[in-house]
């Protein structure tokens, strides 16, 4: 593998495969899918695979604290010292000692507001009216990274890992606003040493992602989908990697199942055939894809 490119694991060792090691580091990988995917599952082994050696934030927006390491927990991924913004804002937790920040947006009911004070000079006068909107998304994450210690004079010093999961609560009031609230994100956020991996719904009905606003801002996106089950009358499930910059990717589509304790399980091809994909483009025959 060319050692121009460093790369953030996955925490799946056959979706590493099909991206010849991870994540570019500095990407933002888009996983888009249906409910029931594994959308969410695959981001909890992505985190538990880094959370020992840089740190994570993790934003969530449709589940709670609690629930987020629970979920680990059914996957034999422990997330037990992570530490939740929302108690480190109320004073419950002085001391942090620990690589992973969860952001629980249904936590920061009461605090919202006050994370939008610092950046108010900066954006303007903030019309945020929820901690679900995409500026307190901004604001906790920059937060975080000062809890983690990873933040000098608005500089991030170290490699991040920052998950968001999902995207589509932050603009559902306004579905029309999607791509120019996604672009802010991307605008604020980017540092090439911050890798970003984002969920979003994708509908079966339209065959698009829910307010048609993230697939511009991303560098790679992973589209996961269940096949026809009212036909086949079964849950099968199916992913694929549809573009990914600055590496070389596997261009078919593999099935895997979710199993407790191991989280996504390959089916087919086999892991072999992955191995010797990888084992072909890894001696620095990498490419990048195009727009």
């Amino acid at each position: 593998m060319s050692s121009s490119v460093k790369r953030i694991s996955l925490g799946i060792d056959w979706l590493n495969y099909a991206l010849l090691g991870g994540v570019p580091r500095g990407n933002w990988l888009l996983v888009t899918g249906e409910p029931g995917v594994g959308k969410s599952i695959l981001t909890i082994q992505a985190a538990g695979a880094n959370v020992d050696a840089m740190p994570v934030v993790y934003v969530s927006t449709e589940t709670r604290f609690f629930d987020v390491v629970r979920q680990a927990r059914q996957f034999n991924i422990d997330l037990s010292d992570a530490v939740s913004l929302a108690d480190v804002l109320a004073g419950k937790v002085k001391d942090v000692k620990t690589n992973l920040v969860v952001i629980d947006l249904f936590g920061l009911a009461r605090q919202y507001r006050e994370l939008l004070k610092a950046s108010e000079e900066e954006e303007g006068k903030s019309k945020a009216k929820s901690p679900l909107s995409m500026e307190v998304v901004m604001a906790s994450i920059e937060r975080a990274y000062e809890v983690l210690g990873v933040s000098e004079e608005g500089k991030v010093t170290k490699d991040v890992l920052v998950i968001i999961d999902s995207l589509a609560p932050m603009w559902a009031h306004a579905p029309a606003m999607a791509r120019l609230i996604t672009y802010r994100l991307r605008q604020r956020l980017y540092r090439s040493n911050v890798t970003v991996i984002m969920t979003n719904q994708f509908a079966p009905t339209t065959g698009m992602t829910f307010g048609f606003g993230a697939e511009h801002i991303a560098d790679a996106i992973i589209h996961m989908w269940i096949e026809q089950p009212e036909k086949k009358k079964e849950i099968e499930r199916w992913l694929i990697i549809k573009k990914a910059r600055l590496t070389n990717h596997y261009r078919k589509a593999m099935k895997y199942e979710i199993e407790p304790g191991k989280g996504l399980v390959l089916l087919e091809p086999s892991i072999d055939e992955l191995k010797k994909w990888f084992d072909e483009y890894a001696g620095g025959r990498e490419s990048s894809e195009e727009e």
